[in-house]
């Protein structure tokens, strides 16, 4: 993966033009298509540290990109922020459904884009020291340095902000986290305050981790907690 490279799809030129810009005075390379098929003939080589990705495109829009990208076992670790005109609670959550990492309600601005990107790369850096997880004895591993989590031995693909949602969970079992101190863990200051925004993503894990999702139990009227049973 590119870490430095951002790639803006967008079917209005100017757009593109304005975001390219930006984001290359952030340091970052950009690379901007106007649609799914020349996103998708780029990414048969290239693998970008992130997508910014409108929901208004031809053919396929940017929700079922997002979902194409996620089901695929070499793209779903890259963070997808979603641009669209819909601002309602439902879209949000739809476009969180589809897997993606951020959702940013346009009209916007230059400088929150470019706020919401590092946000989110900041929430995906790893950790430089090593260090393993365990849960449920050895049954789930979590390689905080490798950014892999296995289950019975056999690794599974988590998003960036499914892994952060285990890890916080795993970092004191038994402690039944908040909603709103699990969204502050993922996005701090900068997070999207919707309020389905945490149960979405609990419950794609909890699909990712099979059998082991019985580890991760609500918390009525407060949130989640990690809770290994004797």
């Amino acid at each position: 993966m590119d870490e430095k490279l951002i790639v803006v799809v967008d079917d209005d030129p100017e757009i593109i033009k304005l975001m390219s810009v930006a984001l290359k005075d952030e340091g970052f390379d950009v690379k901007g298509f106007s649609c799914a098929e020349e996103l998708f003939g780029f990414m048969e080589k290239e693998k970008p540290g992130l997508i910014l990705l409108d929901v208004t495109l031809p053919r396929l829009n940017g929700f079922e990109i997002c979902k194409i990208l996620k089901s695929n076992d070499r793209f779903s670790s890259i963070p997808v922020i979603i641009l669209s005109g819909r601002s309602g609670e439902a879209d949000k959550v739809f476009g969180l459904d589809a897997g993606s990492d951020d959702y940013i309600v346009k009209p916007c601005t230059i400088n929150e884009i470019k706020a919401r990107v590092r946000a989110v790369l900041r929430r995906y850096s790893k950790d430089n020291g090593e260090k393993k997880i365990y849960i449920g004895g050895d049954k789930v591993i979590m390689d905080l340095e490798r950014h892999e989590v296995t289950v019975d031995g056999k690794k599974i693909d988590l998003t960036q902000v499914e892994f952060k949602v285990l890890e916080r969970l795993a970092s004191r079992k038994n402690f039944a986290f908040s909603r709103k101190n699990i969204l502050e863990f993922l996005w701090g200051e900068e997070k999207v305050v919707v309020a389905r925004t945490i149960d979405v993503h609990v419950r794609h894990l909890r699909k990712k981790l099979g059998d082991a999702e019985k580890y991760i139990k609500n918390v009525r009227g407060i949130g989640y907690k990690l809770e290994e049973e004797e």
